[in-house]
Order: C-alpha cells, then sequence, then structure tokens
C-alpha cells in the first residue's frame, strides 16, 4: 500500500508537469508544438491547430494538469484527459511511429491507470445501467440515501 502511494504521487507529479508543460509550450513558443515526422501525423497535427481544436486541447492541458499536480478534483480529472490520452496514443501508435512514440504512447495508459486506480471507487457508480434519477432540488440531490 505504501508503494503503491509513491507510486501514485511519483505519477502524478510527473504527469501533471508533463500535461502543463505539453499545454503551456505552444502559447510561449508555437514552433514547440511537436508536428510528428510521419505525413499522417504531421497532417493531423496542422488540422488540430489550422481547425483552432488544439488551442482548446492545451488550455485543457494546463488546467487538468493544475488539478493533477495540486491532487484536486483527481476523480473528474482523470475522466476529462481519458478522452484526449485515447488521442494521444492513436496518435503514438499509429500515426507517428517509433521507439520514443512508443514509448510516450506506454507510459501515456501506464500512467493513466496509475491515477485512475486509487480513486476507482468514485467511477463504479457511473457503470450503473439502470439507475435511479433523482428530480428533488434539495442540497443532496444526486447522493444516494
Amino acid at each position: 500500500m505504501i508503494a503503491m502511494k509513491w507510486l501514485y504521487h511519483l505519477v502524478r507529479v510527473i504527469f501533471g508537469g508533463w500535461w502543463l508543460f505539453s499545454g503551456a509550450m505552444p502559447f510561449i513558443d508555437p514552433s514547440w508544438q511537436p508536428l510528428g515526422q510521419e505525413q499522417a501525423a504531421i497532417d493531423f497535427s496542422l488540422a488540430m491547430i489550422n481547425s483552432g481544436l488544439m488551442v482548446w486541447i492545451k488550455v485543457a492541458e494546463i488546467v487538468l494538469g493544475l488539478l493533477i499536480l495540486s491532487n484536486r478534483a483527481m476523480p473528474l480529472a482523470v475522466i476529462a484527459i481519458a478522452p484526449i490520452n485515447v488521442v494521444i496514443v492513436y496518435w503514438n501508435f499509429v500515426l507517428d511511429e517509433g521507439v520514443v512514440e512508443y514509448t510516450f504512447g506506454a507510459l501515456t495508459i501506464l500512467f493513466n491507470l496509475v491515477l485512475a486506480w486509487p480513486w476507482r471507487g468514485y467511477f463504479w457508480p457511473l457503470l450503473v445501467w439502470r439507475p435511479a434519477p433523482d428530480y428533488s432540488l434539495t442540497s443532496n440531490a444526486g447522493y444516494p440515501q
């Protein structure tokens, strides 16, 4: 248990810092945004930049990086980073293949699992197939009785 706690915090600091840096770097110097080496990765990255989607992603990376670094709203942060990480893993394993890319893709998966594990109890209620809605306006709305 102690080892997992240390691993969690180590991964949290590395991953949160990675996200904060990755999100901030194009605002500091746009040439720092990696486009990839393969044409498919370059085309994908340029399409996201030219459409304006990359700005939204980078802002999300900054916010999520800060949440992860501060260890706040972690269940929400873990869920919010998942779709972005699916794209990152796809980019690393399919669009821009190579040892460095495979390493970053594998670390992305591993870090997500380590970050999600301590918060797994918060995720199980999301998998309820037929939940009972609570339409009340009381302060405990949404919490099971």
